[in-house]
């Protein structure tokens, strides 16, 4: 027996080399058919989440965008329903200026009218009354006058009586 725990003869070293030899083609072999691929399909991967995550951050850039642009429109819509609201507030205004002012327009005519009525009513009311005074005077007249003064003395006197009273005995 030999006294070498390992012993490195021709055989041993041959043996040695086509193994190493067999493992380095077998590792080359399954490179090129597992590892490449592998490797590829890995890189696939990387590529197609980059591109995800790209997206998802165009998508949410959109979004903030979209979020902005709608923030301003609502902010444009609150503006110009105040805008809306404070025109409208005017022209009620202006309405109720204008509703006013012909009421009272109509106030000034009705009461002007109720005035000339008025007015016209006391002139008849005094044309009444004068007439009344000229026909009770008158009767009073024609029976004291009956027994003592003939028809034209007594029409001189109730003219007569008529000037003195004047207008102004009418008018009170």
């Amino acid at each position: 027996m030999d006294p070498r725990i390992f012993g490195l003869d021709p055989q041993t070293l041959f043996d040695t080399c086509i193994t190493l030899i067999a493992m380095l083609i077998l590792f080359i072999l399954l490179s090129y058919l597992l590892f490449n691929p592998a490797r590829k399909l890995i890189e696939k991967r990387k590529k197609l989440i980059a591109d995800q995550l790209e997206e998802a951050a165009q998508a949410k850039e959109s979004a903030l965008s979209m979020k902005e642009e709608y923030d301003n429109r609502l902010a444009k819509v609150d503006e110009e329903s105040e805008e809306m609201l404070s025109e409208a507030r005017k022209r009620a205004k202006a309405r109720e200026s204008e509703i006013i002012s012909e009421a009272d327009e109509e106030a000034h005519r009705i009461i002007s009218r109720a005035e000339k009525e008025a007015a016209l009513e006391k002139d008849k009311m005094r044309d009444e009354i004068k007439q009344e005074i000229v026909q009770v005077a008158s009767q009073i007249a024609g029976k004291f006058v009956e027994n003592s003064i003939d028809q034209k003395t007594q029409d001189d006197l109730v003219d007569k009586t008529l000037k003195e009273m004047g207008d102004a005995t009418w008018q009170s």
